[in-house]
């Protein structure tokens, strides 16, 4: 029954955007028409807007943006608009706070419904350059005004596909309280050492999909959160490539609703600090979601960041963000088909209060590349707390490849370490270590150590 509910709900999810883009392209506006200069030195804000203020009064229609460089502050999107950046059309975000009436985003849409952003054009937000991620601190203070590129909030039906995002200085795609979302055959490429450029971002939503994007993100990749106590719930991620100096697939850390039936599937990692990362500090629950066909690599440090002591193929934590926070929780949770190129251990934590419950592990791969030592290895916070405890060191420099802490009904079943001879006589590991684990059923664990991996 649950598979069927899933088929009915991704046929309903398309069937509402070929009908929002059969709706909304009655009627085109050309930005260029409307005064729009493209030269990159003129603002063309005005322009943009009245495109979509006269899109709006006609009940919908298609904006183009034809090939040229257009310097934008914050427009307003409304129902049943198409936006259309050509091939060869940049829109380039202004740096002056003024030119942002509306919020600090480029794009805005709030309280809307049957939205399309496409074409293969190019948005440049006003991230360059480190900010706050070096470990000499040089980059460490903050600008004065900031700014992401698309906030979508309160809408149904949204549709992201084929556009190209770069330098967002902060979460590039935004969806807060959205239903229906769609998002395909998107690149982001922001900052690798820019915090807070997060890739995409769906908070409290419901039916979301994300596929074959590729993202370079500062911060957070492909990041669920929840808000308001509204949970995030029926999304799927499949076909991606990501990277980041932070967690490239993250569930949390703001999570004061529950997130339930997600599926992540067929991602590629590359040089991230965490690969998959579930942070539970806000009090909500975590439950059926599933990890399937996810190749990762971790970061290797070089000295240059911040977070080289907190490096984690996969992290899962239960904690408070503050003393007086709720306490979460974790269950129904599976791995499978899991291959890592790492020289860091996972580890999967509950707390002493509250397990992580039927967590499942099925055919994990775990190549041992680049072994490092664990000793000042701390646990990834993955954002904001005032309150800290024993497990930010207990569990993460134990010497164990697999760790799972405080956790009940656990389930493994095909583990296997590779390791050449020098690596694995390199430090004294284990394959799996379960401390604190009620109920645990370990089958097919294999340790293959070659002179060659």
């Amino acid at each position: 029954m649950p598979k069927v509910r899933c088929v009915l709900t991704l046929v309903v999810l398309l069937v509402g955007f070929q009908g929002a883009s059969r709706g909304v392209e009655a009627r085109e506006f050309n930005v260029r028409d409307l005064g729009a200069k493209g030269d990159g030195i003129s603002l063309d804000t005005k322009a943009f807007q009245d495109a979509f203020d006269q899109a709006r009064a006609a009940g919908g229609g298609l904006v183009i943006v034809p090939p040229g460089t257009y310097l934008c502050g914050s427009m307003q999107l409304y129902s049943n608009t198409t936006l259309r950046v050509e091939k060869g059309a940049v829109i380039r975000q202004s740096r002056r706070p003024e030119d942002h009436p509306h919020g600090r985003h480029l794009l805005i849409a709030r309280g809307e419904n049957n939205i399309v952003l496409t074409g293969e054009g190019t948005f440049v937000g006003i991230g360059e350059g480190p900010l706050g991620r070096l470990a000499d601190r040089s980059d460490a203070t903050m600008p004065t005004f900031r700014a992401g590129m698309v906030l979508f909030e309160n809408c149904r039906n949204v549709h992201v596909s084929r556009l190209q995002f770069q330098l967002s200085d902060t979460w590039t795609l935004t969806f807060r309280f959205c239903e229906d979302v769609m998002v395909e055959g998107v690149t982001i490429r922001n900052e690798y050492y820019h915090t807070n450029s997060d890739g995409i971002d769906p908070v409290s939503c419901c039916r979301v999909r994300i596929h074959d994007c590729d993202i370079i993100a500062g911060d957070d990749c492909v990041v669920l959160k929840t808000a308001e106590g509204r949970p995030c719930e029926d999304v799927q991620v499949s076909r991606c490539n990501l990277e980041t100096i932070a967690t490239a697939l993250k569930i949390g850390t703001e999570s004061s609703g529950d997130f339930r039936n997600i599926e992540f599937r067929d991602i590629t990692i590359r040089n991230s600090t965490v690969g998959i990362g579930i942070y539970v500090k806000d009090g909500g629950t975590v439950e059926n979601v599933r990890f399937r066909n996810v190749e990762i690599e971790n970061y290797r440090p070089e000295g240059k960041s911040n977070v080289e002591h907190a490096i984690f193929p996969i992290f899962m934590d239960i904690e408070r963000r503050h003393v007086d926070s709720p306490l979460g929780s974790i269950y129904q949770i599976l791995l499978e088909n899991i291959r890592i190129r790492s020289g860091f251990g996972v580890v999967i934590q509950g707390a002493p209060e509250s397990p992580i419950r039927d967590l499942a592990l099925r055919n994990l791969s775990f190549q041992v590349r680049d072994s490092w030592d664990w000793t000042n290895r701390r646990k990834h916070i993955g954002g904001r707390r005032t309150l800290a405890n024993q497990r930010d060191t207990e569990f993460v420099r134990l010497p164990g490849w697999i760790v799972i802490a405080h956790a009940e009904n656990i389930s493994v079943e095909g583990l296997q370490i590779i390791a050449t001879e020098m690596e694995w006589k390199r430090f004294a590991r284990e394959p799996l270590l379960l401390p604190h684990v009620k109920g645990a059923t370990v089958e097919k664990v294999d340790v293959q150590i070659g002179s060659e991996q």
